[in-house]
């Protein structure tokens, strides 16, 4: 179909249409059995940035086949046909604007999610009641109401969903969460975990303008409340305006505070004080804060958030990481890898003002022995992938399964929350709220624009 065809069949409006798939069936993916040579097919909904980079990802593996793509911007989805049919040696068949088309496929066994977070709560659930697996981009939600109902959804409907936190499937991240767990670095207080990112520069404000041509805007908008078009709030920026996302919180918040948690084996705290504010920018365009410390308080030690944007150099020279403080050294851990800088020894001899602090050991000594740099792969992304195609065939669950997802997104919208309120909060995990403080719990909840609605289930 040449583009002037296509455009015309396809310049779909979200008014007045239904979550519900356009041929009202459910279909039951069984991958393979309507497959040319086996192959699990794949269709991409939000083409333009990560979404490409996980189905690129995604047909590394030769049993991969792309058989639909769909993007509400014409630029973008003609683009990555193009970029596809480049890397692949064909196009799809199915191009389209309304992602329900591509959930609709019956052909379609897996969808990847790469749209901005507002939209993966309707677009998960959907795929799920209408049989495929899913690869859901990070953060899971805008909400915490929709992270329960995704995870609900999910359970449902037996489905097989990986959220995009590929760190869960390059081996150097478990392995320093397990060596956090031996016991070696000694009882651990503190667990800081930081994003400083220059790549995350002041948003300038521009005045409101036309959508560009070829963009359904009002499909793009979806759930979250209209608004006249402004190219700040579009594409990559929407990640720096509560209607759409989280922030730098949620973008960077979710890979990180992820191995927080899992190093120290916990869940979600019952306590949490975000304050921070747009510190560096105060006059730009972004609502989201470009300087956020939250802390975590545990039972015997803290998680500490802390982000900056504009500022490239965070906690150890390094621009992100997690860093776990024991009593007999420090274990860091980035996306390059992991090393452990042990502690030494202190007695009174060393530092006559700490009497009595006496250490058993030497003066000058070590508590620990250092760990040198533990490399990681450099291939997350693609093991991710595998993991995910690995699950679809045995019905386990991914390494980033979606209660995974589901509990780092919660924590960076309690940090959020505890900003945007102004206040130190008590989380209730079993009842699902805070404790007595109505405006933290009105931004629990997601308040959808119709005629879209929140799915019952």
């Amino acid at each position: 179909m040449d583009r002037r065809n296509f455009l015309k069949k396809s310049a779909i409006s979200a008014t007045g249409l239904s979550l519900a798939p356009l041929m009202g069936s459910s279909y039951s993916s069984v991958f393979g059995q309507s497959s040319p040579g086996n192959k699990i097919k794949v269709g991409l909904i939000g083409c333009r940035n990560q979404g490409w980079s996980n189905l690129k990802a995604f047909l590394q593996y030769p049993d991969v086949e792309c058989i639909s793509m769909c993007d509400v911007d014409d630029q973008w989805l003609y683009q990555r046909a193009s970029d596809l049919e480049e890397l692949t040696g064909k196009k799809p068949p199915q191009l389209v604007k309304d992602w329900r088309r591509v959930i609709d496929n019956k052909d379609v066994d897996m969808v990847i999610i790469g749209t901005p977070d507002h939209w993966h709560c309707l677009q998960l659930i959907a795929a799920c009641e209408a049989g495929k697996d899913v690869f859901v981009e990070k953060p899971l939600a805008n909400t915490i109401e929709e992270c329960d109902l995704m995870v609900k959804a999910t359970r449902k409907y037996n489905r097989i969903v990986q959220v995009g936190q590929w760190q869960r499937s390059d081996p150097h991240w478990d392995e320093a969460a397990a060596y956090v767990q031996s016991g070696e670095l000694g009882r651990v207080r503190t667990v800081k975990v930081w994003a400083y990112q220059t790549s995350k520069w002041t948003l300038p404000v521009v005045p409101d303008s036309a959508p560009p041509a070829g963009v359904d805007y009002d499909m793009w908008l979806g759930p979250a409340p209209k608004r006249t078009f402004n190219q700040n709030r579009f594409h990559y920026n929407f990640r720096f305006f509560w209607d759409y996302a989280g922030g730098l919180m949620a973008d960077w918040g979710v890979h990180l505070l992820d191995y927080a948690m899992k190093g120290m084996n916990v869940g979600l705290p019952s306590y949490v004080y975000g304050a921070g504010g747009k510190y560096g920018y105060p006059d730009d365009a972004m609502e989201t804060p470009d300087t956020l410390m939250v802390t975590y308080k545990y039972p015997d030690f803290n998680i500490i958030w802390d982000h900056a944007c504009g500022i490239g150099t965070g906690l150890f020279g390094l621009r992100e990481g997690v860093a776990f403080f024991g009593e007999n050294g420090t274990l860091i851990l980035t996306r390059q890898g992991w090393e452990v800088v042990p502690e030494q020894a202190i007695n009174s001899r060393t530092f006559p003002y700490c009497y009595p602090c006496d250490d058993e050991r030497k003066p000058n000594t070590l508590r620990m022995e250092a760990v040198e740099k533990k490399k990681g792969t450099g291939r997350g992304l693609y093991l991710h992938a595998g993991n995910m195609l690995d699950c679809m065939r045995s019905r386990e669950l991914p390494n980033a399964d979606i209660a995974i997802g589901a509990e780092v997104a919660k924590l960076s919208h309690l940090g959020n929350i505890s900003c945007r309120v102004g206040t130190a909060l008590n989380w209730d995990d079993k009842a699902g709220k805070f404790v007595g403080n109505d405006e933290a719990n009105r931004l629990i909840k997601a308040n959808y624009r119709a005629p879209w609605k929140l799915p019952e289930l």
